[in-house]
């Protein structure tokens, strides 16, 4: 599989939605496959909270050699957001002002911010035309957010396991992990590794909602009736924690989990049923049953303000996750879509 990682460097401040500014930034990005002479052949990946711009990594399931977006037919793009830890500018990064870390001084930057960059880059690479963005849960919401800000962009949208405005539910479980950072005491020690612990704690916070009750009975059942500790679902717990803090910096996740509360597709535009009324690619909005964090009703609202968007729902075991396991019905879901022209069924909302 051909792949390319590249870095955008936008070397001007980029003034910031919520005021302040970025003096520059830089945005670490893969490329798969090659751009059709027409252009033709490009689809947009927007990754979720703690992902990267390695999407064949983290979505093997749908991006890859004979997989539904092979690179031999498209030519895919993946971005890595704006205050991740995975190449592009955030808190880790020297502020050339300071010529020290970011830190905790890294400024307040929202999916609006984050979408602005990467239109940047679309405009970099001169691309004028994507026939297809696709996303889950906060990659939902930036290529929500992308197709509102630049309606004739896109061709099709796919929006998966995602909102046009972050609920109350949503903030206070990343709120809940905020705290857990919070009551490290290293988090203010200005180091790579501060907060790590807290940050620990705040992953096996996130677990609860990216899953659910009937996951852990089934994945994480007691190993005997009679059992007292030591339980599956306790160790499981340790491990997802130890595993995200070898690949994940404290900052970055206080960051990110800002810019999901940040999501409102209506600010400054007149509301959210006007904002989705301006969205003119076909669109497909894809819910999982299952899911606690970003339940159906919230895909089920995008569907019916979004012009002739399409609403089907996933059945998965696994929850919000389930939008990063589900492959085989993804692949169905979507290919049912493309082939009738954006015309599939809707399911019943």
């Amino acid at each position: 599989m051909q792949a390319e990682q590249k870095t955008f460097k936008y070397p001007y401040a980029y003034a910031l939605e919520m005021g302040g500014e970025l003096p520059g930034f830089e945005l670490s990005y893969t490329t798969y496959g090659t751009r059709n002479a027409d252009n033709s052949n490009i689809v947009w990946i927007c990754h979720a909270l703690t992902g990267s711009s390695n999407a064949a990594e983290w979505w093997d399931g749908l991006v890859g050699d004979d997989k539904f977006f092979d690179p031999a037919r498209y030519f895919i793009v993946c971005v890595n957001v704006l205050g991740s830890a995975y190449g592009s500018t955030g808190p880790l990064s020297i502020n050339p002002r300071t010529h020290k870390p970011f830190y905790r001084t890294f400024p307040t930057i929202t999916v609006r911010d984050v979408v602005g960059a990467m239109d940047l880059l679309r405009q970099e690479m001169e691309i004028r035309k994507i026939k297809l963005c696709i996303g889950g849960s906060l990659g939902g919401q930036q290529a929500l957010e992308w197709s509102v800000e630049v309606p004739d962009l896109f061709e099709e949208l796919i929006v998966i396991a995602s909102n046009a405005l972050h609920s109350p539910w949503g903030i206070a479980f990343n709120e809940s992990q905020r705290m857990a950072i919070e009551a490290d005491p290293t988090f203010n020690d200005g180091t790579d590794e501060a907060g790590s612990m807290g940050m620990r704690a705040a992953r096996s916070i996130a677990l609860l909602s990216y899953r659910n009750y009937d996951t852990y009975n089934f994945t994480q059942a007691r190993d005997n009736p009679d059992q007292i500790d030591d339980f599956r679902a306790s160790s499981y717990q340790q491990y997802q924690g130890d595993k995200f803090v070898k690949r994940f910096n404290a900052y970055s996740y206080w960051t990110l989990s800002k810019i999901m509360d940040s999501h409102n597709v209506g600010r400054n535009r007149g509301g959210i049923v006007h904002a989705l009324g301006l969205v003119k690619a076909k669109t497909l909005v894809l819910g999982i049953k299952s899911d606690l964090l970003f339940p159906l009703s919230e895909q089920q609202f995008l569907a019916r303000h979004i012009p002739d968007a399409v609403f089907q729902e996933i059945d998965s075991l696994y929850g919000h996750d389930g939008f990063l396991i589900e492959y085989k019905q993804l692949t169905q879901v979507i290919r049912a879509w493309q082939e009738t022209n954006g015309k599939l069924q809707t399911a019943r909302i």
